[in-house]
């Protein structure tokens, strides 16, 4: 299958200020991105990762990249050099890890599109902030330290701005959200399975709307 036309940069000056929520999407069935894509959108949640933990993701970012041209698509779960490439090469707009390396750090810098590595160490932040990266995934974010953990961080790195991902729901996003040092949060809760497998769009764009009013 033919990959789309490249894609411009990101229109905002960073990932983590496209929505308060970042749906973390799991694509089975390649056929059900680009409906899904709308529905995110039409509900307030234009910035969408597409993980690569299926076969189907790959095909799913590159239906949204040509389908859906109002959803700013990305790819989640990256853990190797390979995957940047191909992900780009789909029409990815921005490359999310649930941790890094330095082989898939120098993948994703040079990859020429934005990217969140993930981090839940101090030290980890560090390393990366030595590197020039100022934006990253927190993740597993509940089980890291939470809410606790990303105040305890603001104070001695304040440069340093994190998309929580990992335990996040209605409930909880609102207290993340708050924090000074995060931009966004990912989260599945506008994603219920069975609203997925009964393709019903209507629900998931009610629920993504209710989702990006959080803030």
């Amino acid at each position: 299958m033919a990959s789309p036309s490249p894609v411009g940069p990101v229109s905002t000056s960073s990932v983590l200020d496209l929505a308060p929520v970042v749906p973390v999407v799991v694509i089975g069935d390649a056929s059900d991105a680009v409906p899904l894509a709308r529905a995110l959108v039409a509900g307030g949640l234009p910035a969408i990762e597409v993980t690569l933990r299926t076969p189907a993701g790959l095909d799913a970012i590159r239906a949204i990249a040509g389908g859906v041209p109002d959803a700013v698509v990305g790819a989640g779960t990256v853990v190797t050099p390979e995957q940047v490439t191909a992900a780009v090469r789909a029409g990815a707009r921005f490359l999310v890890s649930p941790g890094w390396t330095d082989a898939l750090l120098t993948a994703m810098q040079a990859s020429g599109v934005p990217f969140l590595p993930g981090v839940s160490t101090t030290s980890e932040v560090v390393a990366l902030l030595e590197r020039g990266v100022r934006e990253m995934k927190f993740f597993p974010a509940q089980a890291a330290g939470g809410t606790a953990y990303l105040k305890s961080l603001a104070g001695p790195l304040p440069q340093a701005r994190f998309c929580p991902t990992g335990g996040i729901g209605p409930d909880n996003a609102p207290e993340y959200l708050s924090l000074p040092n995060v931009g966004c949060v990912g989260g599945t809760w506008m994603l219920p399975a069975d609203a997925i497998a009964a393709r019903d769009w209507g629900r998931i764009e009610a629920l993504a709307r209710s989702a990006a009013a959080l803030r």
